[in-house]
């Protein structure tokens, strides 16, 4: 198609149509990461109930709520958001971060989402250039915002979205897109097992659960994607920047230590980051311990 030959020929016109891409994306994935949470949170309630044989089930169960219904509305005065208000980082410029309503403040998080979202699918991109290769580093990128987002506000990291991505990343993998097939299904394997076992040891020492099993399985999708290679520096980075992150939330904010923090975000960053830079640092990293690659 021409459009394709076009965006092909031209890297520019490929990174523009990419951002805005990653826009419209980014908008949808704050549709998601609102949303499933609660979807999830209704099925097992009507599983429960289910399984009670409750005659009375809760109205909140009957209520029918998905990603497209109900339409998107104002959280504060249940206004319907027209089009006009919903384009990507625009709208909120426009309405300088108020309801066109009631003119009360929109969280600036969405716009955050939406721009970040656009920029990091920009950068593939320009990073890997028109192809494959960069359209599956794309829904790896979109499927890491949402994980990271969603752990943050609600620890879970949903099996919706992580099984099916990392199913993906064995197919993907079956040529050799990012690594071997060999170093896809060691890499999921191993990046299951590996946390699971910390896991294990550490809930045997303690009597306390360290983790979730969605940090396993999240591991697990990185190391079906980028191969076993990457493992070792995704858990390094994650857990450099999570222990730095953790002990200034408890020495600057006054965190309760008590409280869990999710590990899930600093899994997807460092996943997001050997994705585009593993390579590189693994090389690093090889140089630094005076290793042979």
């Amino acid at each position: 198609m021409l459009i394709f030959d076009y965006l092909s020929s031209s890297p520019t016109a490929f990174i523009i149509t990419s951002l805005i891409l990653g826009l419209m994306v980014g908008s949808f994935l704050n549709v998601v990461i609102y949303r499933l949470p609660v979807m999830l949170q209704k099925e097992w309630r009507s599983q429960c109930e289910e399984f009670m044989e409750l005659s009375d089930p809760s109205p909140e169960v009957d209520k029918k709520f998905n990603l497209a219904t109900p339409a998107s509305t104002c959280p504060h005065c249940e206004h319907k958001i027209r089009p006009w208000e919903n384009i990507p980082v625009l709208s909120y410029l426009f309405l300088r971060g108020k309801c066109s309503q009631c003119k009360q403040h929109i969280a600036l998080r969405y716009p955050i989402i939406e721009l970040a979202c656009g920029l990091m699918t920009a950068f593939i991109a320009w990073h890997f250039g028109f192809g494959w290769l960069a359209l599956f580093a794309m829904i790896l990128t979109w499927s890491l915002i949402s994980l990271a987002v969603i752990d943050f506000d609600t620890q879970l990291l949903p099996d919706v979205i992580t099984l099916p991505v990392l199913w993906l990343g064995l197919l993907i993998n079956i040529n050799g897109s990012f690594v071997s097939l060999e170093d896809s299904v060691i890499g999921a394997t191993v990046g299951y097992l590996s946390l699971w076992s910390i896991y294990q040891i550490h809930h045997l020492l303690t009597g306390k659960e360290g983790m979730g099993y969605g940090d396993f399985k999240l591991l697990a999708l990185l190391g079906a994607w980028l191969g076993w290679q990457s493992l070792l520096m995704i858990v390094l980075l994650s857990s450099l920047v999570g222990a730095i992150v953790g002990i200034s939330l408890i020495l600057v904010m006054g965190r309760d230590r008590q409280v869990p923090i999710p590990f899930g975000p600093y899994l997807a960053a460092a996943g997001w980051i050997s994705l585009v830079w593993g390579p590189q640092l693994i090389q690093s990293y090889m140089g630094l311990t005076g290793l042979n690659v």
